[in-house]
Formats: C-alpha cells, structure tokens, sequence
C-alpha cells in the first residue's frame, strides 16, 4: 500500500523487562467484571437507548450475574442525569451491585456527578484524564506536570465531595490513552492521585489502564500492564483494571494477556460494542475461560435472550460469526465435519459423559442455550451424510443403518443443490417420509396372514393391490414371515430382488409404542431402501419392504 512511511509506532515500551506473564499457562480466576454497556456502549450507538430502554437492559445485566455497571456520564446531559436517578429513586440497584459514572477531571462536571450518586447505597465515580503524548501535545498543549496536575486536582474535588455524599463510594482513575502514554510517565501519574486517596484494605481504589487506542501487539500491552502492577504505590489496595478497544482486532487477546500479567478487573460490553471499533466483547473473554474449566462468574446460559435484548434496545446486530454468540457459530455444513461431530456426541454419550471432548465444537452449544438440531448441524449441498443422518436420529428418532444413510444423504444433498438452499429439520424429514417411509403406492399390502408350517417354514397369505391387475391374494413360503411376503411379491410382480440388509429398533428409545424398521433389497444390479413404522413389528417390516419395493417400481 501507498503512504506506509507517514505511519510510526506510537506506544512504549517499559523501562524494565516485564515479561513474568509469559509463564504463567492459561488464567485459573475470574476476574471483577465491569459491564460499561450503557456508557461506552450507549454514547456509541446512531440512535442511543431511550431511559425505558436502558432500564430493561440494566436489569438484564444484573441477571446475567455483573456486579459493576457503568450507567453513563451523569453531567453530559440530562438523559443521563435522569437515568441515574431513576435507577436510585425506584430502588432498582441490588444491595451487591455497584453503578458506576463517569467525570471528567472538572469541578463542575465532578460537583453533578455527585449530586447524581447521591442516596445510592454503593457507586463508583471514574475520574478520567488523557495522559498520552499526542494529547498532551496537540490537544491540551500542556506539559507533564500540568496534565498531572489536573489529575491530582480532580482527585482532591473528587475526596472533598465524597465526604459530602450518603453512600459507600470508591474512587476509580483512568489515565485516558494509556497505550500512548510512556509508562514512566503513566505511573507517576496514577502515584500521584493514589497519594490523594491514600487507598486501605476497606476501601480500595482502582486504577484503570485503558486501551483507548489499539497501538500494539498485545504482548507489549502485558509488559505496559506487569510494569505498572510491580511499581505502583499501595498495589495491595489497588484494584488494577483493563479497558481495551480493539482498533486492532486483539482487544481480547489484550484483556487476556493483562489479566497475566496482573490485571484484578476487566471492563467491557456484551458483544463488543463501543466507539470506533469497538470495546472488548465480554461474552467471548468470560466464555473463553469457561472452556478451560473457568466459573466466569457470569451466567450465559441463556444466550438466545441476550442476543434478543441487545439487538432490540441497541438497534445493532450480532454477527452470525461472533464466538460462542453468533447464529452460525455451532453449525457445521461440511460432511466432514459434520461426521466428526455427529461421532463425537456418540463416543462422549458412551464413553465420557462429564467432559466436553466433541470435536470443532469448544462449548457444548446447551450451555448458552443454543440445540444441536438446527444450530449444530446444518443441512446444504456441503453436507455428508453423516449429519444429515444424525439431524434425523436426533430430531425424529430414525436410526438408519450405515449404507440406507448414505444412500439417504445423497438425496438430500441433490435436493438441496437442485435447490440452491439449506434444507430445514423439517423438509428433511418431510423428504424421508414421502420416498422412504410407509410408502403405499403404486404397490399397497392391505393386510397379511401367516401359518407355521410344521417343517418350520412360514406360509403368507398376502393381499397385494396392483394397478392395472386390481387386488388378489397372493401365497406363497418362506423362512420367515418377511421372507414369505417377499415371495409373494416376487410372484405378483414378476420381480427378482433379494433382501441384503433388515434393520429395527423402537422409534422412541424409551417405549416401545412404535417399531421402525428399515429393509435394503437388491435389484436389477443397484441397492434401494425402505422404512417402515407400526405399532407391530411385523406389520412394521412389511411396510419397509414395501417401501423399497415402491422405491424401485416409481
């Protein structure tokens, strides 16, 4: 590309090797979780939540499990004033969660976002100011100890009406633009406000080391992150949080690689939203640690209603592909993959129920709420038979035998190139039911009698309608009941064929109301199937072999 040369690096690295996280294999705690879906999320949207909106989406987040959400920036304007209190004023904030605004380093702005918060049993103010080279330079024009300075100020207003407020309130500091921001320099920034707030054991501050800008890989961002954790003042009070967008796309490689290196807290929004690109997306960060035998702390399990909420109250989409949440992101199309599955699901049932081994599938999409029927396993000109197989199994009962799947999903991969479209549970066993099951026409058997014989061969009696030759009893023997009828077919029909292959099990695995049963004859050089289903099993086994024989003649 064209202009290379006018883009530089624009982060630091520390002055000290960090790289203590590198050691450390995977992360073994949740951390504290900041939902800050209503303030980054919401200032982020074309049309922003409306305060009835906000509301519905505030309460939804406490049932998925946060205790810290950030509800707005009460002095920006009056939807965010009244958002704060109405939430306080009807009393809708749990005695364990904790809401959390935004203010800048201003005492006017600080004064409004006190009389917000006012009568709330537990808040958090997050007091901001930029710290970055380029904002120092180009926005404020000020030097290192002026921008600290207006730190230092907003800290002491920040303690003056603190005293002044009903309420348990802890303090939080964000040096804004962080990543561009030397980390020298950044530490002694936040040093100098926690010599402010001077933090104890009960009441601890955080501090918060935002990614405002993707500048990075996020292996510099551990190293900026173990620094800050290892020379920061009274880092046992210090609650050290992440705020990573993701310019880069790496906002949860960020979050996690800080979280190694030391970081106690994460803020971020369901799926992602926020300015620009984006914040980090919650739902993937907590459900990655899920799969590594990780409580995340929040529940999930009930991803469909998340997803329907969000999308309604933000007006934004989750993409089909997003982790864990999208529509598509269970479903494999791929025979292959599909096989793989389908086996997987088996070979855990039998071998290891209480542990999540299936192959392409890193959660068992029931977890969040999701079906293997439909979201799992979906149907195109992509598919094998494998899956088409396992659809029908799961969703309908039918166990078809090896070579009738095949056969079976060779249809339905025609249909649906033929088509040019996926095929839905429901046609698919539509497809089954018209050409495979109980099949009656041209040839129907309206009813059957059997003697035993005293050699023990089985005599038939069997009624067969056939077009053009009307409806006769036909008899004939055979070694079996279904060997007789066989014949007796072979006879009306001047028809050779041989049966290869007779398969059958009860339709419901726990009842034995209904009998499938599933019959592969040969004929004419080529192998074709049928199934059948009744409350009897022989009646069952005729209307399978019926099936294949009507298979053949249409």
């Amino acid at each position: 590309m064209k202009n290379v040369a006018k883009y530089k690096r624009g982060y630091y690295m520390p002055p000290q090797e960090c790289l203590d996280w590198t050691k450390k294999e995977y992360i073994d705690h949740a951390p504290k979780w900041c939902s800050v879906d209503l303030r980054d999320g919401n200032q982020a949207l074309i049309i922003p939540m409306s305060l009835e909106e906000k509301l519905e989406f505030f309460e939804h987040l406490v049932k998925v499990g946060f205790k810290e959400i950030e509800i707005g920036f009460p002095a920006a304007s009056e939807t965010e004033y009244e958002f704060c209190r109405t939430l306080i004023e009807r009393d809708m904030i749990p005695d364990d969660v904790m809401i959390q605004v935004l203010t800048q380093s201003r005492e006017h702005i600080i004064k409004k976002t006190f009389e917000a918060v006012q009568g709330c049993k537990n808040a958090v103010v997050h007091l901001y100011n930029s710290t970055s080279v380029a904002q120092r330079e180009q926005v404020f024009r000020k030097s290192k100890d002026e921008i600290k300075e207006i730190a230092v100020s907003g800290a002491k207003i920040c303690e003056e009406y603190r005293k002044k407020t009903d309420g348990n309130i802890v303090f939080e500091y964000s040096p804004e633009s962080f990543t561009g921001t030397e980390p020298e320099y950044a530490l002694e920034v936040c040093n100098a406000v926690l010599d402010v707030w001077q933090p104890t054991p009960d009441r601890k501050v955080i501090i918060n080391l935002p990614v405002t800008v993707e500048m990075s890989l996020p292996h510099v961002y551990a190293s900026q992150i173990e620094y800050m954790c290892k020379n920061m003042k009274y880092r046992e009070n210090v609650i050290v949080s992440l705020h990573p967008h993701n310019d880069r796309g790496c906002a949860v490689a960020d979050s996690e690689l800080g979280l190694l290196a030391g970081a106690d807290r994460i803020e971020g929004t369901c799926f992602g939203n926020g300015e620009r690109t984006g914040n980090v997306d919650i739902v993937t960060l907590a459900l990655n640690m899920y799969t590594h035998g990780v409580d995340p702390g929040l529940d999930f399990s009930d991803m469909p209603s998340l997803v329907e909420i969000y999308e309604r109250v933000t007006r934004m989409k989750v993409y089909e592909r997003s982790p864990y949440a999208g529509r598509l992101v269970f479903a494999a199309f791929s025979g292959s993959h599909q096989d793989a599955i389908a086996k997987g699901m088996k070979w855990r049932e039998e071998k290891d129920p209480d542990h999540w081994t299936v192959p392409y599938l890193p959660i068992d999409p029931k977890d969040v709420g999701r079906e293997y029927e439909g979201d799992v396993i979906r149907i195109n000109s992509q598919s094998g038979k494998g899956g088409i197989g396992y659809l029908l199994e799961q969703k309908y009962g039918y166990d078809l035998p090896k070579k009738m799947r095949e056969n079976f999903g060779y249809a339905i991969k025609n249909v649906s190139d033929h088509l040019h479209k996926e095929l839905m549970p429901e046609e698919i066993y539509e497809n089954f039911s018209k050409n495979y099951l109980n099949v009656t026409s041209p040839i129907n058997i309206p009813e059957a009698h059997f003697r035993q014989e005293p050699e023990g061969s089985i005599t038939a009696d069997v009624t067969i309608s056939i077009p053009d030759k009307g409806t006769a009893v036909y008899t004939a023997v055979g070694n079996g009941r279904l060997d007789a009828v066989a014949n007796a077919l072979k006879n009306a029909l001047g028809l050779d064929f041989t049966i290869e292959s007779y398969e059958e099990h009860a339709l419901d695995r726990h009842s034995t109301s209904e009998a499938v049963s599933y019959v592969g004859i040969s004929a004419n050089g080529k192998t074709v199937w049928g199934a059948g289903k009744n409350t009897d099993i022989i009646v069952s086994s005729i209307n399978a072999l019926l099936s294949a024989i009507n298979h053949i003649l249409s």
